[in-house]
C-alpha cells in the first residue's frame, strides 16, 4: 500500500482519480469469515434476528398473507333498494302518504340514491307576475328603473320593464324618522308566482323508519371467482352490528347514527339535506370456502357540518311536473332536501401461490441482513477494538508476494522434516542408505524471502546440503542375510 501523504503535501486530484479508477478495475473483493468472541455483540446480534424473524413470520408471512398471490382488479354491480311509508301533514289536520316513488328521485341511479326528506311546493303558470322580494335588485320605484339593467343569473323570468308599486317597503329610518316612500318591485314574464324560499317546508314523516338493501355482485377475473353479498338462505332481516352482520338491509336511522354521532347535526340532516357515504370492503381467502368471505360496511359524512358551513347549506335540488289545461301550461315546481347515498366498492381476494411465496420468502431472508450490517458497523466503528477487528476483517493480498510466502514455506517445511530424521546407531547408514540432495534456492529467491514477512525464520544454506532419511533399508538388509 502507499504511504499515507503527508499533510504538507498537495491533494492531487488525477492521481486519486487515477488510483480510484485502477483500484474499481483490478481489485477483487470477498467475503471473509472472522469469529469474533463478544458477549454483548452476539446478544446484540440475536435480539435483533429475533425481532426481524417474528416480524418477518407474524407480519408479513401470516397476517399480511405474504403467501398469497393477492388480486385487487375487482368487478362490482349495486342494485339499491328503498322500502317505507311516510306522510305529511296538511293545513286542514289532514295527512298525506308518501311511497317509494313519491320521495326517490331519480327512480334509479348508479350506486346512489336520493330520498327526499323535506320540500318546497309552489304551484305555477306561464304568466307576469312580480320578481321574488328577497331579491335586491328588483326593488323599483319607477319604470326606469326596470329597463336597461344588465342579465343577473338569480332572475326568475324575463324583465317587463314595469315597476308595480302595489308593494311598499318600509324604508323608515327610527334615527332621522324619515317617513315611508313608496317602493315597488319589478314585473317578470315566466313561471308565476315565483317559488319563495321564505315559505313554509314540508316534512316527511318517518324517515329515519325507511330500510335500505344494498345488493352487491362481485368477480374477481383473476381468479374467476364470482360472489356477492347475500346468504342463499335469506330471509327479511334488518342489520345489526352484533346479532345479524349478514343481514344486508339497513335501517336508515342506524346509518345516520354510524354517519353522524351529534343528535342535533342529524335532525338539520333530515330538515336541509346531507350527504353520506357507503363503503362495502371486500378481503377474501380464497384457500378457505367463498361463503366465509363477507364485505365490511363504512358509512360516512361527505358534506360539511351545518356549524361549520354558513353558504349553501346541506343538499336539495329543485324538478317539476308538467301539464296542460285549456291552453294555460302549469306545472308543480319542487324544492326537494333530502339524503344522498353513494355506494363505493373496493377489496380484494388471495390464494396461495408457490411463486410469491419463494419470491417473499427471499425478501424476508435478505432482511435479515440488517442484523449483521447493525452489528458489523457498531464492531468495527464503536467498540474499543474496533482497529484491531478491522485489521483482522480487511486482508489486502499482493500476488507477487504471495508467490514468495509460498516458496519460503515449502522451504521452512523441508527443513522441519530434516529435524525428523532418525539415525540407527547399529548401522552405517552412510554406505547402505541412498542419499538425497535438494538444490539450493536461487539467490532471487532468497532475497525475497527475506523481504517478507517469514524474514525472521533463520534459513541457512551451508546446512541445506545431503538429507539421508531413515527408511529402515539396514534391517531388512540385515535380515535377509540371516
Amino acid at each position: 500500500m502507499n504511504p499515507v501523504p503527508s499533510s504538507n503535501q498537495r491533494f492531487n486530484v488525477r492521481s486519486f482519480l487515477k488510483q480510484l479508477i485502477v483500484g474499481f478495475m483490478t481489485e477483487y473483493e470477498t467475503p471473509k469469515i472472522v469469529m469474533v468472541h463478544s458477549y454483548s455483540i452476539t446478544t446484540l446480534l440475536r435480539f435483533i434476528q429475533t425481532i426481524l424473524l417474528l416480524y418477518s413470520l407474524c407480519y408479513l408471512l401470516i397476517y399480511r398473507k405474504g403467501y398469497q398471490h393477492q388480486d385487487t382488479s375487482l368487478i362490482s354491480s349495486i342494485t339499491i333498494k328503498v322500502k317505507g311509508l311516510g306522510y305529511i301533514d296538511t293545513p286542514n289536520n289532514n295527512s298525506y302518504v308518501f311511497d317509494g316513488t313519491d320521495y326517490i328521485i331519480p327512480s334509479s341511479e348508479n350506486n346512489a340514491v336520493f330520498i327526499m326528506t323535506n320540500f318546497i311546493e309552489t304551484d305555477q303558470s306561464r304568466s307576469t307576475c312580480l320578481e321574488s322580494a328577497s331579491f335586491k335588485p328588483a326593488k323599483c320605484r319607477n319604470d326606469s328603473d326596470c329597463q336597461n339593467k344588465p342579465y343577473m343569473p338569480d332572475i326568475n323570468g324575463r324583465w317587463t320593464g314595469r315597476c308595480s308599486l302595489t308593494s311598499k317597503i318600509d324604508t323608515s329610518n327610527i334615527t332621522t324618522n324619515i317617513s315611508q316612500q313608496p317602493y315597488g318591485l319589478c314585473e317578470i314574464q315566466g313561471w308565476c308566482p315565483v317559488e319563495d324560499d321564505r315559505k313554509k317546508s314540508t316534512i316527511i314523516r318517518e324517515i329515519p323508519h325507511f330500510t335500505i338493501f344494498i345488493k352487491n355482485f362481485i368477480e374477481f377475473p383473476t381468479f374467476n371467482v364470482k360472489h356477492k353479498n347475500m346468504a342463499g338462505n335469506l330471509k327479511p332481516c334488518v342489520f345489526h352490528p352484533k346479532k345479524n352482520t349478514d343481514c344486508p338491509i339497513f335501517g336508515l336511522d342506524y346509518i345516520l347514527e354510524e354517519a353522524e354521532k351529534n343528535e342535533t347535526e342529524r335532525q338539520l340532516m333530515l330538515l336541509y339535506g346531507g350527504v353520506i357515504s357507503v363503503k362495502l370492503d371486500w378481503d377474501c381467502n380464497l384457500d378457505r370456502n367463498i361463503k366465509l368471505c363477507k364485505p365490511v360496511y363504512t358509512f360516512d359524512r361527505l358534506d360539511t357540518p351545518f356549524h361549520e358551513e354558513r353558504f349553501s347549506i346541506g343538499f336539495n335540488f329543485r324538478f317539476a311536473s308538467h301539464w296542460k289545461d285549456n291552453e294555460t301550461y302549469l306545472r308543480l315546481l319542487r324544492k326537494a332536501y333530502g339524503l344522498r347515498f353513494i355506494v363505493s366498492v373496493s377489496g380484494k381476494a388471495g390464494k396461495f401461490d408457490f411463486i410469491t411465496l419463494t419470491l417473499n420468502t427471499g425478501s424476508l431472508v435478505g432482511i435479515f441482513g440488517l442484523a449483521t450490517f447493525l452489528c458489523d458497523y457498531i464492531l468495527l466503528n464503536l467498540t474499543e477494538k474496533a482497529s484491531m477487528y478491522r485489521e483482522q476483517i480487511f486482508h489486502r493480498v499482493n500476488p507477487k508476494e504471495t508467490r514468495v510466502d509460498n516458496a519460503f514455506e515449502l522451504l521452512k517445511k523441508q527443513a522441519q522434516d530434516k529435524t525428523l530424521i532418525m539415525e540407527n546407531p547399529n548401522t552405517n547408514e552412510q554406505h547402505m542408505t541412498p542419499s538425497f540432495r535438494i538444490s539450493e534456492p536461487s539467490p532471487e529467491i532468497l532475497s525475497n524471502v527475506t523481504s517478507t514477512s517469514f524474514s525472521s525464520v533463520p534459513v541457512n544454506q551451508n546446512s541445506i546440503a545431503l538429507v539421508q532419511p531413515y527408511i529402515g533399508l539396514t534391517n531388512m538388509m540385515k535380515q535377509g542375510t540371516k
